[in-house]
């Protein structure tokens, strides 16, 4: 191993006391121990008996709390759990020290035969779309629907502001941010995180932002943080050299669960261009795009991103009971490439409603 690389962090390395990890009401926290990982797992109690399972995989640098208001606004409409990725969020690092998409995308699948709530309407989110689209075109028996918000795929061109974040994964960039930013407080790293990650700054409120302090200052204090978020940006990036059937583009053409797509338009981090190739990729896709919308949609328009997905099941012939009330989401169908390419909406409809 040459000096330049970071070395890996065993799931059995004694940690240090930290802060708990914020469940908010009506959640709950529990961790499920699995061959070479364990995971901490949120969720909240179903609406009613019987509701259909769902599973919420967050992005890079994220955690399960990413999707606690979504979980809410769906609460009467499935069943939801979401995962901490192996090394994020409450769960610790993965024993073999594997951060690739393979590696999260294998976490997940153990995860849900271990369960046996399969199929599941999969969510995922940034590096989770990647993964949950990985996980849809290899074991399309765990997946019902899939809805990616932002999804992690292949890019010719990278947006100037995604370079930062790409240029984690090369060795010894980490080591050097970390010198350069040892003395950032946690205030000043989420007001970065915001900037970066949302479209508009300002929808987070006062409480949002107390909670993502604590949280950065939890996280800060864990030995693996910053070997976890590394390995896992380079494995991004490998993913995005692959060729072949293990490309993620040749794997989303394989997809069969009906799937929703959600595009930001001030996502800083995913091109917003993207969104017309992901929907002639994914084969029956629908498209939403949010003008206003940064790179965690999820988190900014949990109301306009909880009914589209409720459209999506109406669609898919699965009526919702308990669908948030408000307009509707204007959601587009995508054709597939030999019936005259994806219809693309603009999204100003949804963006009203999101504002609203």
């Amino acid at each position: 191993m040459s000096s330049t690389e970071l070395p890996s962090v065993p799931a059995t390395t004694a940690l240090p006391k930290v802060a708990p990890v914020r469940v908010a009401d009506g959640e709950r926290l529990r961790s499920v121990g699995l061959p070479g990982i364990t995971l901490s797992v949120r969720s909240r109690p179903p609406a009613r008996e019987g509701l259909p399972p769902a599973l919420y995989v967050h992005g890079l640098g994220g955690s399960s709390q990413n999707w606690s208001a979504l979980m809410q606004q769906l609460e009467g409409v499935v069943d939801g759990e979401a995962i901490d990725l192996p090394g994020f969020g409450d769960s610790p690092p993965p024993d073999d020290g594997d951060y690739s998409v393979t590696g999260h995308a294998r976490a997940v699948i153990r995860f849900l035969d271990a369960a046996g709530r399969g199929p599941v309407h999969l969510f995922g989110n940034s590096l989770g779309g990647a993964v949950s689209t990985r996980v849809a075109a290899l074991r399309p028996d765990l997946v019902r629907t899939l809805t990616l918000v932002s999804p992690a795929l292949p890019e010719i061109r990278v947006q100037r502001t995604a370079v930062p974040t790409a240029l984690l994964a090369l060795p010894g960039v980490t080591t050097l941010f970390t010198r350069f930013t040892k003395e950032w407080s946690a205030e000043e790293r989420v007001r970065g995180v915001t900037a970066l990650c949302y479209g508009d700054p300002g929808r987070v409120t006062p409480e949002g932002f107390r909670n993502a302090v604590e949280e950065m200052e939890r996280r800060l204090q864990l030995p693996y943080f910053w070997d976890a978020l590394t390995r896992s940006a380079r494995g991004v990036v490998n993913a995005y050299t692959l060729g072949g059937q293990h490309g993620l583009w040749r794997q989303a053409e394989r997809v069969l669960a009906p799937t929703l797509l959600v595009y930001g338009g001030r996502d800083q981090l995913v091109g917003f261009r993207m969104a017309q190739r992901a929907a002639r990729a994914f084969r029956d896709s629908r498209l939403l795009t949010l003008p206003n919308a940064g790179h965690v949609a999820m988190m900014e328009y949990p109301d306009t991103v909880a009914r589209a997905f409720c459209e999506l099941l109406g669609e898919a012939g699965e009526p919702a009971a308990g669908v948030p009330s408000g307009a509707p989401a204007s959601v587009a169908a995508a054709a597939s490439p030999d019936g005259g390419g994806p219809v693309v909406d603009d999204g100003e409809a949804a963006a009203e409603s999101a504002g609203s």
